[in-house]
């Protein structure tokens, strides 16, 4: 199972809850995961946050790949003008 983490942005949806485990092998499905688990989330994660996979940033990225073992970390998407 992939290892996720959330800063506090996403608190208000997991209780505070800021790393648990997901079963999932795409950015898509860590997405469907989240928002089964923890209402809303999923949204809310697909809209605003970008995710660090293995140390790596993927913005907008659905059909990443999440390995078993992955670290992943959900941050803020960098916005620009």
């Amino acid at each position: 199972m992939a290892h996720i983490t959330v800063g506090s942005e996403c608190w208000p949806f997991t209780g505070g809850q800021s790393a648990f485990e997901v079963e999932a092998a795409s950015v898509r499905e860590v997405i469907a995961a989240l928002d089964v688990r923890f209402p809303g989330l999923g949204d809310f994660v697909d809209r605003k946050m970008a995710f660090a996979i293995d140390g790596e940033i993927h913005q907008d990225a659905w059909f990443s790949p999440v390995g078993s073992s992955s670290e992943v970390y959900l941050i803020p998407k960098i916005g620009g003008g």
